[in-house]
């Protein structure tokens, strides 16, 4: 079969890869999948998944056993020769995403990981576009509006994930003057907004579990902040926005925030969750130092379930303006939705999937 389209992507069978690879299926598309080899049986019941719902011949889903920390991708010769020929559009995802992931780890997953990639990017003779998946994140530290036109700071970091990402897509930065390259940043990734469906509870979930243990009770003190919002995008809105600008030539070059550009503020959060819940708001709001430094106490992890690596990612006075973002995706019609018309969709999920 010809193809006029060959993907190579990285970071299958991960979650927003996964939803990725389905949403790019198309009869005249090839994907080389670079997947480690102690995930490679869940990466064939994945493409099990996608051909059923995509109903595409197995061919065009092709699986290269590799490594993105080793050279030349950890990808045998034979192969490499074959992939380097065929490939024309790249997608990179894999990373580590763990806020509390060691250093040594994210650098070498991260950073040296996407020095790699960017190193066999280089030597494609029929490349298209490099699409790099980063983050908001990147900002660090830094404190009020983040453009999409910005990246370099020196406001530090609260973590090595952080870190390690920010420095990475210094790397892809470069590339940008050699090869067409697009760096997307998603902000905070949550469940599908129409499914609900997710592979992990994180984040915004920590608030929702720690919410329906006792709803009618835990509601009454609401910890969130009503200076600070938590960007949260859903996985769909993240999926058809790499979809719609991988191909598209006004969006080489350009790096995308993936993000809300109406964000909730925590305490909004907080109160759209409960409402929810049992249609009912918060009536107590302790001061945001308050309700920081009772999360930060040894003892409240066992009680709310929120790990002291993702406290910060609640008092985050960052806001990430979206115009690159909106005036590209606007001929598409896609749109960032707000939290509160998905937000049922998401504890729906939780409630038939209390544990992943």
């Amino acid at each position: 079969m010809t193809f006029n389209e060959t993907i190579f992507l990285t970071g299958f069978p991960g979650f927003i890869a996964e939803k990725l690879v389905e949403r790019l299926a198309e009869r005249d598309t090839r994907f080389f999948l670079l997947v480690q080899p102690q995930f490679v049986e869940k990466a064939k019941y994945d493409i099990g998944k996608i051909i059923r719902k995509t109903n595409l011949p197995l061919e065009n889903f092709e699986i290269v056993e590799g490594d993105i920390t080793l050279e030349n991708l950890g990808i045998s010769e034979k192969d490499l020769e074959i992939v380097r020929a065929e490939t024309t559009d790249v997608h990179h995802l894999a990373a580590v995403y763990d806020l509390a992931v060691e250093q040594d780890l994210a650098y070498r997953v991260n950073v040296e990981g996407t020095r790699n990639l960017n190193e066999f990017v280089r030597r494609l003779p029929n490349l298209r576009r490099y699409n790099y998946v980063s983050t908001c994140y990147v900002a660090g530290r830094r404190k009020g509006e983040i453009l999409e036109t910005e990246l370099e700071h020196d406001a530090g970091f609260r973590n090595f994930y952080e870190e390690t990402k920010y420095l990475a897509e210094m790397e892809v930065e470069k590339l940008k003057s050699e090869i067409p390259t697009t760096i997307f940043r998603p902000s905070v990734v949550v469940g599908d907004s129409r499914t609900g469906e997710t592979t992990k509870y994180d984040g915004i979930y920590y608030l929702m579990l720690y919410l329906r243990k006792a709803p009618n009770l835990l509601r009454f003190v609401n910890v969130g902040n009503k200076n600070v919002k938590l960007n949260l995008v859903p996985v769909d809105f993240v999926v058809e926005g790499i979809a719609a600008l991988a191909g598209d030539e006004s969006a080489t070059g350009k790096t995308i925030a993936l993000a809300d550009p109406n964000p909730l503020t925590t305490e909004e959060l907080f109160d759209a969750i409960t409402e929810a819940m049992i249609n009912k708001k918060s009536v107590i709001k302790p001061s945001p130092k308050l309700i920081e430094w009772s999360l930060h106490l040894k003892i409240s992890p066992p009680m709310t379930g929120l790990p002291l690596s993702a406290v910060p990612y609640f008092f985050v006075p960052q806001t990430y303006k979206t115009s690159v973002s909106e005036k590209l995706l606007k001929p598409y019609n896609i749109a960032c939705p707000n939290f509160r018309t998905y937000i049922k969709n998401l504890l729906k999920y939780v409630e038939e999937n209390p544990k992943l």
